[in-house]
């Protein structure tokens, strides 16, 4: 049986949000149809999105129901910069951080090359987090024509944690609305809506045991939106589409489970996360953990993703490296899956400051609720080979 260190990547579903999934396959009806199998469904539709909203504070009519992470960041940052140029011209810079998912990046560019918009790549320090200042500048110099930020409530890649609060606090001060990607962080982190101030926040079911093609963008009721898709006017009208009503049940199950066990999951999790980090140390001892560290401030927050892991091992390449561990029964992943099979660096890395060659060599080890310490000594026990394998067959080609 393999160790599976990738959950970043995606997590076994629950048991829980199985079940409901499954008895909510068995029943028959469109959530907007107006007959008795219509009000049924409909009736499960409102009662998950109740649900989901209560775990996350935030109000049931701020839940738009997605069929992914990916759809709710493209409604977040097409959707906003739209509405805001539909009602000034002169709104079109788009202000993002440079170690943002490709579902936020590639949208704002998707906007510049076909809607006239300006991205403004915010950078980064060494550890990934956004400089604060250099937004502040941003903001300050020409406001009126900001559409809208974006940045995500931690990193996918390096797990750093982002000051989304004081992003919040700083672009209030303009009136310019803000959108956070926290697909990672439901569950590792206290996510809460309305206490965050945030106006658009993207969430996505596979990532805490829900199920895959489900998401969901929280959106503050009077924030404007211009539709991406068009057709039912479904979902206060920005998200048209007959509404997944088993699989929004089974989300909004994972979710609830996920933020009620939030601080044990961080506190068993990150102590294993920590008990990795050492383990890989100790087996490759020129290995580098990249991101925030140690993932523990000193006030008790959470700098960096309990259960996140991404090291850089010199004179290898990540792909090699992914393959041998694979071969070894270790899963693991050489930053976002959603650019698995792309043979270059990671721009979060590039974005941080490493050097090309180096960020090459990058390896994510994410853990999750089923996690345990064999998973650790079985990566320990492998790691070593495969690093000196990849390192040998990187000096041939060379």
């Amino acid at each position: 049986m393999s160790t599976y260190l990738d959950h970043a990547a995606t997590t076994p579903m629950r048991e829980e949000a199985v079940e409901a999934l499954v008895e909510s396959l068995r029943e028959t009806g469109n959530a907007s149809s107006l007959h008795a199998s219509g009000r049924a469904a409909r009736r499960v539709l409102e009662e998950s999105r109740e649900q989901l909203a209560a775990a996350l504070d935030a109000r049931p009519s701020e839940v738009v129901w997605t069929a992914g992470g990916t759809e709710a960041d493209n409604l977040a940052v097409k959707g906003l910069f739209w509405a805001r140029r539909a009602e000034d011209l002169r709104r079109r810079r788009i202000l993002v951080s440079a170690v943002e998912h490709h579902a936020v990046l590639d949208p704002a560019f998707w906007l510049a090359e076909h809607a006239g918009a300006q991205v403004v790549l915010l950078e980064v320090d060494a550890e990934g987090r956004l400089d604060l200042e250099a937004l502040a500048a941003e903001l300050a110099e020409n406001p009126e024509e900001i559409a809208l930020v974006s940045v995500m409530w931690a990193n996918n890649e390096v797990g750093t944690v982002q000051p989304v609060q004081e992003v919040v606090q700083l672009a209030r001060r303009f009136g310019i609305p803000v959108h956070a990607d926290a697909v990672q962080a439901l569950g590792q982190l206290p996510v809460r809506f309305a206490e965050s101030g945030l106006d658009a926040l993207t969430l996505s079911a596979h990532k805490v045991g829900g199920p895959h093609g489900a998401g969901v963008l929280l959106a503050r009721r009077e924030l404007a939106l211009t539709p991406v898709l068009h057709g039912g006017g479904q979902e206060r009208g920005v998200r048209s589409g007959t509404l997944d009503v088993p699989v929004a049940r089974s989300f909004a199950v994972a979710a609830e489970l996920a933020v009620t066990e939030q601080p044990e999951f961080a506190s068993r999790v990150g102590a294993l996360r920590d008990a990795l980090v050492a383990a890989v140390l100790e087996a490759v001892p020129d290995a580098v953990l990249r991101g925030a560290w140690p993932g523990t401030a000193e006030d008790g927050s959470l700098v960096r993703l309990p259960a996140n892991a991404l090291f850089t091992f010199e004179g290898c390449e990540g792909d090699s490296l992914l393959y041998l561990l694979d071969a070894a029964g270790v899963e693991c992943s050489t930053g976002s899956a959603c650019q698995a099979g792309v043979p270059q660096p990671s721009h979060v890395l590039l974005g941080m400051g490493v050097a090309e060659r180096t960020a090459r060599g990058a390896l994510r080890f994410s853990l999750g609720r089923t996690s345990t310490p064999a998973d650790v000594e079985a990566l320990a026990a492998a790691l070593p080979e495969a690093v000196a394998r990849a390192r040998k067959a990187g000096t041939v080609a060379g």
